[in-house]
C-alpha cells in the first residue's frame, strides 16, 4: 500500500527549450501539473506527498530565470491559501530546506499555508524549498550538538533515532518518482530514502500524466521490499 510519495519535479526547463519557449513557461507548465496532481493522489489514496521543487543549488540559475520561478512561487503559494481543496480534503502544508533564504513575502505567504493548515490531518504535502538533503543532515547536527552542549541531551543518547528527529522530515516515502531521464539522486531524501523503491521517467515533469503515477504504484506493489533482510 502506497501512502507517502516523493518525487524530483524535473524537466521543465528541458521541455520549455525542445518547445522552444522561455525556461519560465517549463516552469510554469510543472506549477499546473502539481495543481492536478493534487486531485489524483487524493483519488489514489495517498497520504502525503513530498515534492522536491526547489534546491539549493537552484539558487545558482540565471537571474531572469530565477526572478520568474520566484514570483510564480509566491503566486502558487498565494493561490493556495484560498483553494477550497485544503479544507475539503483536510490537507497540511509543510515546507522543508532553509526557507529562511527567500524573499519575505515568500517565507510570509509559507508560513500563513503552514499555519492554516496546521490542523488538518488526512493528507500532508511537503514542499521542499532551498532543499538539499545534506544540508538537512548537517543541520540537524548543528541543533543537537546545541543540545549536547547546554546538557539537554547526553552524548551516550544519541543514535539514529535520536537525529532522525531533529531533521527538517521524520518519515518515509515508500516511493520515490524522478521525472526529467536522469538516473542520479541529486541529494534528495537521502536520510530518508535509504529503502524507498526509486522509479526514474524519462518524462518531463510537465508531461507526467495521471496514468503514469497509476503505472509507477503499480509496478510498486508488484516489487519485493526486504528492508535489508
Amino acid at each position: 500500500m502506497v501512502e507517502h510519495v516523493g518525487i524530483i519535479l524535473d524537466g521543465n526547463r528541458r521541455l520549455a527549450k525542445r518547445l522552444m519557449q522561455e525556461p519560465w513557461k517549463g516552469h510554469e507548465w510543472g506549477a499546473a501539473k502539481v495543481e492536478k496532481l493534487f486531485d489524483w493522489c487524493s483519488e489514489l489514496g495517498i497520504k502525503e506527498l513530498t515534492l522536491y521543487a526547489f534546491s539549493m543549488q537552484n539558487f545558482n540559475r540565471p537571474k531572469v530565470e530565477f526572478d520568474h520561478l520566484m514570483r510564480i512561487f509566491n503566486n502558487e503559494f498565494k493561490k493556495l491559501q484560498t483553494d477550497t481543496r485544503l479544507v475539503k480534503e483536510s490537507i497540511k502544508i509543510n515546507f522543508i530546506g532553509r526557507i529562511n533564504l527567500f524573499s519575505a513575502e515568500i517565507q510570509e505567504n509559507m508560513h500563513k499555508l503552514m499555519d492554516l493548515t496546521k490542523n488538518h490531518s488526512k493528507h500532508i504535502v511537503n514542499f521542499a524549498m532551498a532543499y538539499g538533503g545534506r544540508e538537512e543532515i548537517t543541520d540537524a547536527a548543528k541543533k543537537l550538538a546545541l543540545e549536547i552542549k547546554s546538557g539537554k541531551v547526553a552524548p551516550e543518547q544519541v543514535n539514529e533515532d535520536l537525529l532522525s528527529t531533529y531533521l527538517y522530515m521524520n518519515n518515509s516515502p515508500d516511493l520515490i518518482i524522478r521525472t526529467g531521464g536522469d538516473r542520479r539522486t541529486s541529494n534528495f531524501l537521502p536520510w530518508q530514502s535509504i529503502y524507498s523503491e526509486w522509479f526514474f521517467l524519462d518524462k518531463m515533469w510537465p508531461e507526467f500524466e495521471k496514468e503514469d503515477l497509476i503505472k509507477v504504484i503499480q509496478e510498486f506493489n508488484g516489487r519485493e521490499r526486504r528492508f535489508g533482510k
